[in-house]
């Protein structure tokens, strides 16, 4: 039985990669994360009590403690997914981006480069890193063309200039140091316990609040929609099978304007709740300024993952977003949990660029 040190897995995409392979596989998780606002224990509550399932609160860039973890439990991988992560939590404040995806990334590869030298041969050869990182490190797309693994780097933003940082650290230690890494790139990714600032769960909890739904812009930025658990069974297939060094983009090919988003997930609204009175959702609808900076398009490319690994997603952007709705309207108390003052659903990320 392996044992992972997942990092972050109390966030949204960890969280339902632990739940996703404590169900689908034999192996034995440490979860570390650190509980900021977008880490919450109600998410693992289904596994707490699972013998097979270790949370500590913690921080990546604690040295010691990372340390000693990869010592005390004899770790056969390390999963990277904690990250500051929201675009427009960025755009007012970058140096918590900094601290944790750039300097927290170096730390835990740094730990686990010193454990991975004092393993035997046959456990080191066997040991993996993997790096969950984000599509948006290759900057904004035209009209036409996806992200490829050999796609140039063109971070726009501070969030995705920190993942991209990261990316390059990780890279680094293999090819400096020999660690066996692997590197995942995604989309978009949505589905159960995402924290109500992202787009999907944002427009459902102020939609059944009859609140405005604000749209970016004209709504024309485009993004490929990943549903999270076709994700975490893609995370779990390169750890086994994927080539130490190699990147791996993960894409649901599911392309769609956030208009389209919004429009879907409306028409999905007015069926799945009839007698609300803030029907149709359509109506409150509200186009506002755009965020600074904001990348047009992104498209991932995912052949290499297929072709390589067999993988491809499951779900639709229409099955996974009905899943999504679903387990939002019946987890009504979850999301209210998670909203305990420091967020509320109000718009960030409003500084703009001065020229």
């Amino acid at each position: 039985m392996n044992t992972l040190l997942v990092t972050g897995g109390a966030g949204f995409i960890g969280g339902n990669f632990v739940l996703t392979m404590l169900a689908e596989s034999d192996a034995r998780i440490v979860n570390l994360d650190k509980l900021t606002y977008a880490g919450n224990l109600d998410t693992l509550r289904a596994v707490q009590d699972n013998p097979r399932h270790v949370f500590v609160q913690g921080d990546i860039g604690d040295r010691e403690l990372v340390a000693h973890l990869l010592r005390e439990h004899a770790v056969d991988a390390v999963v990277n997914f904690a990250a500051e992560s929201h675009v427009d939590r960025s755009i007012d404040g970058p140096a918590a981006f900094i601290e944790t995806n750039v300097l927290g990334t170096f730390n835990l590869l740094d730990c686990t480069r010193e454990y991975w030298r004092g393993l035997d041969q046959d456990t080191r050869q066997a040991f993996r890193f993997l790096h969950v990182s984000t599509d948006e490190v290759y900057g904004s797309l035209g009209p036409t063309g996806a992200f490829t693994e050999t796609t140039p780097y063109a971070p726009n933003s501070p969030y995705s200039a920190s993942k991209a940082a990261s990316d390059h650290l990780v890279r680094a230690w293999h090819h400096t140091y020999g660690l066996p890494v692997l590197t995942t790139n995604c989309s978009n990714n949505y589905g159960p316990y995402q924290f109500p600032e992202k787009l999907i769960p944002l427009m459902i909890a102020k939609a059944r609040a009859g609140e405005p739904l604000p749209i970016y812009g004209d709504g024309s930025n485009v993004r490929d929609w990943l549903y999270v658990e076709d994700h975490c069974r893609a995370i779990a297939r390169v750890l086994e099978a994927g080539t130490p060094g190699e990147v791996y983009n993960v894409g649901g090919n599911s392309e769609k304007t956030n208009l389209d988003v919004v429009d879907t997930l409306c028409a999905l609204l007015d069926e799945a709740l009839p007698g609300s009175p803030h029907r149709p959702h359509a109506r409150l609808k509200q186009f506002v300024t755009d965020r600074p900076g904001h990348d047009q398009r992104y498209a991932i490319d995912a052949t290499k993952l297929k072709r390589e690994l067999g993988w491809v997603p499951q779900e639709t952007f229409e099955t996974g977003l009905r899943r999504t709705l679903a387990w939002y309207l019946d987890n009504h108390d979850w999301v209210q949990r998670v909203m305990d003052g420091s967020y509320l659903g109000q718009r960030l990320g409003t500084e703009r660029a001065e020229h």
